[in-house]
C-alpha cells in the first residue's frame, strides 16, 4: 500500500511522482533529521516540541563531533571556518522548520484521505558554502546556512481492535558512531546489517560485545526483570508464597545510544511515580492464573540489558515514535482510541549469535542462534501499564497543525 507523498526542499516543493521514498532521501542526503506523525485525523502532531529539542541537540552534537555528517560537499575539516563550532538554539531551528511546514502541509492536507495520517520527517543540513561565506555567525545567517528539508508521507492506521503479535529481534551489530546524535547517514550504514537478519525478524539490535544489548537499528530498547532472582525464589513464585519486585533496565546514552523520545517518556520522573502508584506485577505462568499484586515499585535502571542474565527476564519491549508506521507491514497493531498510538511494542523473542565475533562475516542462514521466547500473543502486565501512561503522555502532548501557522505568522510579524 502506498500513499502520498511530498517533499519541500530547497524552496521547491515535490509531489508524489517525484517525491523519493524517505529512506532513498535520507541515504542520499547528509544532516540530523528526527521523524513524528500526527493523530486525531492528521490535526496533532506526537511530542513536538521533544523532536525539536532532539532535532536541535542533533545538530549541535554533529557541529561539534563529526561534521561531515551534517555538511553537504564536506570533504575535509580543513575547509571549515574556525567558528564552524556554533550554538544551536531551539527557537531557532524550530522557526526555521515550521516555516518549511507551512509551505507543504497545505498540499498534504488538501490531498490526505479519510482516515490517513502523517509521518513527518524534518532534516537539517549545514550549508557549507554559505558557512564559509560568514564572517561570524549569526542568528540571522542561520537560515542560510541551515537547510531545512521536509517529507511527509500519508499512511492509513491499522483498524481498530485489531491484536497482533509482539516483535521478534535480533542482535546482530555494532554500537553506532555519535550515537547521541540522530543523523541520515546511519540509514545507509545499517543496510550492511540485513545480511543478518532473520525472515522473521522485525527490528535488529546493536551490541558490542554480543552481550549487553544497546539498542535497536532504529527502536529503544527495555527488559523488565526480576530483582534479585535466584531459583528458591522462582520456585516460591509459583507456590505463590512471595511478592516480587522488578525493574526495568535499558542502556544508557552514555554507552552510546540515541536518546529516543520516547526512552525519554519511560524514565521521566513523573511517569516512574506514577507507575510506582498504580503498577500490577504479572508473571508469566501458563498453567495457574497469573499473580497480581500492588506493587510498592517499580525501579528503573539505566544499565545495558545483559544477555547473560536473560534468564532472569520476564518481559521486553520497543520504543519508537515510527513503530506504528515502519511495523505496519510486519504485524497488525493494537490501537487506542482509535488512533496507532502504538509507541512502545512487547517483544515475542530475542535470539543471539552463539558465536559473536565471527557472525558479523556471515549471514543469517550462516549464523547458529540462542533464542529466548517471551509469552507469545500479549504484552506483560508492567509493559501494558508503560504504554498506557505514555499514552496518557501522548494526549496530553498533543501539538496541533494550527500552532504550526500560528507561530509562523507570529515569528513573521516580528521580523
Amino acid at each position: 500500500m502506498s500513499g502520498s507523498r511530498f517533499l519541500f526542499t530547497n524552496g521547491i516543493l515535490l509531489r508524489t511522482s517525484d517525491a523519493p521514498p524517505l529512506k532513498s532521501f535520507l541515504q542520499t542526503h547528509p544532516g540530523a533529521y528526527t521523524t513524528s506523525r500526527t493523530h486525531n485525523n492528521a490535526s496533532c502532531l506526537l511530542f513536538w516540541e521533544r523532536h525539536m529539542k532532539r532535532l536541535s541537540q542533533s545538530i549541535q552534537i554533529l557541529s561539534n563531533l563529526a561534521p561531515q555528517l551534517l555538511f553537504k560537499s564536506y570533504h575535509s575539516a580543513l575547509l571549515l571556518p574556525s567558528f564552524s563550532t556554533f550554538p544551536i538554539r531551539q527557537p531557532t531551528v524550530q522557526m526555521l522548520v515550521n516555516y518549511s511546514m507551512c509551505k507543504v502541509l497545505p498540499f498534504a492536507l488538501n490531498e490526505r484521505n479519510d482516515c490517513e495520517e502523517f509521518a513527518i520527517t524534518t532534516l537539517v543540513s549545514g550549508n557549507l558554502e554559505e558557512l564559509n561565506a560568514c564572517d561570524a555567525v549569526t542568528e540571522e545567517r542561520m537560515s542560510k546556512i541551515l537547510d531545512v528539508h521536509v517529507h511527509i508521507e500519508t499512511y492509513v492506521p491499522p483498524t481498530f481492535g485489531i491484536c497482533g503479535n509482539g516483535v521478534h529481534l535480533a542482535v546482530v551489530g555494532y554500537g553506532r558512531q555519535v550515537a547521541a546524535a540522530k543523523y541520515s547517514d546511519w540509514v545507509r550504514i545499517r543496510k550492511t546489517l540485513e545480511k543478518l537478519r532473520p525472515p522473521s525478524v522485525t527490528e535488529l539490535l546493536l551490541s558490542n560485545d554480543g552481550n549487553h544489548i544497546l539498542e535497536g537499528c532504529v527502536t529503544n530498547f527495555f527488559v523488565v526483570c526480576c530483582k534479585d532472582w535466584d531459583s528458591n525464589d522462582r520456585k516460591a513464585l509459583r507456590d505463590y508464597r512471595n511478592k516480587y519486585s522488578f525493574e526495568v533496565q535499558t542502556a544508557p546514552i552514555s554507552d552510546g545510544v540515541l536518546p529516543g523520545t520516547i526512552r525519554e517518556l519511560v524514565l521521566e520522573y513523573d511517569l516512574i511515580i506514577n507507575l510506582t502508584s498504580s503498577c500490577y506485577i504479572f508473571f508469566n505462568h501458563k498453567e495457574t492464573a497469573p499473580l497480581i499484586c500492588r506493587s510498592e515499585g517499580i525501579q528503573f535502571r539505566e544499565v545495558a540489558p545483559s544477555w547473560s542474565e536473560q534468564e532472569i527476564w520476564e518481559e521486553a519491549f520497543i520504543t519508537s515514535i515510527i513503530l506504528a508506521i515502519q511495523f505496519f507491514y510486519s504485524f497488525s497493531v493494537q490501537m487506542l482510541k482509535n488512533n496507532s498510538l502504538r509507541l512502545l511494542q512487547h517483544v515475542d523473542s530475542i535470539q543471539v549469535p552463539t558465536e559473536w565475533q565471527s557472525a558479523q562475516s556471515k549471514t543469517w542462514k550462516d549464523v547458529s542462534w540462542t533464542k529466548k521466547q517471551f509469552q507469545v500473543g500479549e504484552p506483560g502486565m508492567i509493559t501494558t501499564v508503560i504504554q498506557e501512561k505514555i499514552m496518557e503522555k501522548a494526549i496530553l502532548e498533543g501539538y496541533p497543525i494550527s500552532n504550526i501557522y500560528a507561530a509562523t505568522l507570529s515569528a513573521v510579524s516580528v521580523t
